[in-house]
C-alpha cells in the first residue's frame, strides 16, 4: 500500500512552505516512512472490516479516532455517519482533503491473509458479502497519513485543513446529506478541495493529476418492468416484460449513441434486477429471467 504519501504535495503546495522543494520532498518522505507500518496495519484493519453504505459506523468511529489522536478537531455522525476534522494552523487557505468510508456488497476471494470475512444485512435485511473493492480502505490510511504528516510539520505552513469523512459514496447519498446538513455553513469554506482515487489503468508507482473534475457525477434511476402472463397462442393479449424491457434497454442506450454530442463524456448503464417479491405471477413464457 503505497499510496500515502500521493495526497501529500498536493496539500502541501497549497500552503506557503518555509522550506527549498527538494528538503520539502525529503522531510514527506521521511515522515511518511516512519508512519509507514502503523499506516500499513490501518490499511489491513480496514480492509479486513468494511461496511455498507449508510451502516459505516465503526468505519466512522475508526477514522475518527485517528484524526483526533492527529490533533484535529472532530465532529462524528454529520449528515449521518459523516466524519469533519479541522487542523488549524494560523491565517491563510482553507483546504478540504476528502475519503470515503464504504465498501460494496461483494464477496472477497483474493486470498490475503487480511481478506475480508464479513458477511451481514443490508437496509433491505438481505444477508450479502462486504469488500472494500473500489479502494476506500486505501483512500481512508491516505488521509490519517496527510493528517498525521501535516500535524507534523506545523512550522512549515500555514492555514487550515478540514478532513471529510464521506459516507455511502457508492450510492451518491453522503455527499447530499452532508452538504445538507450544513458542511460549508457550520465549517470554514475551503478554498481548496484535494481527492485521490486509486485505478487500475496506471502502473503502480504512477501518479496522475488533473484540475478539476476527474470522475464523473453520477444519477440512478430504478425502473420496473411488469408483466401480465397468457397463453402461447395468444400473445396479443400478453405483455411480456423481455420484450418490453428489451425495447427499454435499447432506446435508452440510444441517449448516448446517438442523442449526446460525442465530445462530452457520457455513460449509461443498465443493470437488471430480481423481480419483488409482491410482482403478479405470469407465465413462463413472459416471466423474466432469474
Amino acid at each position: 500500500m503505497k499510496l500515502v504519501r500521493l495526497a501529500l504535495p498536493a496539500v502541501v503546495a497549497v500552503f506557503a512552505v518555509s522550506a527549498h522543494a527538494d528538503d520539502l520532498r525529503q522531510l514527506v518522505a521521511q515522515r511518511v516512512a516512519a508512519e509507514y507500518p502503523s499506516l500499513d496495519a490501518l490499511y489491513k484493519d480496514f480492509h479486513a472490516h468494511p461496511e455498507l453504505s449508510l451502516m459505516e459506523t465503526a468505519t466512522a468511529a475508526k477514522l475518527a479516532g485517528e484524526l483526533r489522536a492527529a490533533g484535529c478537531e472532530v465532529t462524528e455522525n454529520f449528515g449521518g455517519t459523516g466524519v469533519v476534522a479541522v487542523m488549524r494552523n494560523g491565517p491563510g487557505p482553507v483546504l478540504m482533503v476528502r475519503s470515503e468510508l464504504d465498501a460494496l456488497p461483494v464477496e472477497e476471494a483474493t486470498g490475503l491473509p487480511y481478506a475480508s470475512t464479513v458477511k451481514t444485512k443490508d437496509l433491505t435485511g438481505r444477508e450479502t458479502a462486504v469488500m472494500h473493492a473500489c479502494g476506500h480502505d486505501i483512500h481512508l490510511t491516505c488521509l490519517v497519513g496527510t493528517a498525521r504528516t501535516m500535524a507534523a510539520m506545523k512550522d512549515r505552513w500555514s492555514g487550515t485543513l478540514i478532513f471529510i469523512g464521506q459516507p455511502a459514496e457508492e450510492r451518491l447519498l453522503g455527499s447530499r446529506a452532508m452538504l445538507a446538513a450544513g458542511l460549508y455553513q457550520k465549517f470554514p469554506k475551503p478554498d481548496f478541495v484535494v481527492a485521490l482515487h486509486d485505478d487500475s489503468i496506471h502502473a503502480a508507482g504512477t501518479v496522475a493529476v488533473a484540475p478539476g473534475a476527474v470522475t464523473s457525477n453520477a444519477d440512478t434511476v430504478e425502473v420496473t418492468v411488469r408483466g401480465v402472463g397468457g397463453h402461447g397462442s395468444t400473445p396479443h393479449v400478453t405483455k411480456d416484460p423481455v420484450l418490453l424491457a428489451a425495447r427499454i434497454v435499447v432506446a435508452l442506450q440510444t441517449i448516448v449513441s446517438r442523442e449526446t454530442d460525442p465530445r462530452e463524456p457520457c455513460v449509461r448503464s443498465m443493470i437488471p434486477r430480481s423481480p419483488p417479491a409482491c410482482a403478479a405471477p405470469s407465465s413462463a413464457r413472459s416471466a423474466p429471467p432469474p
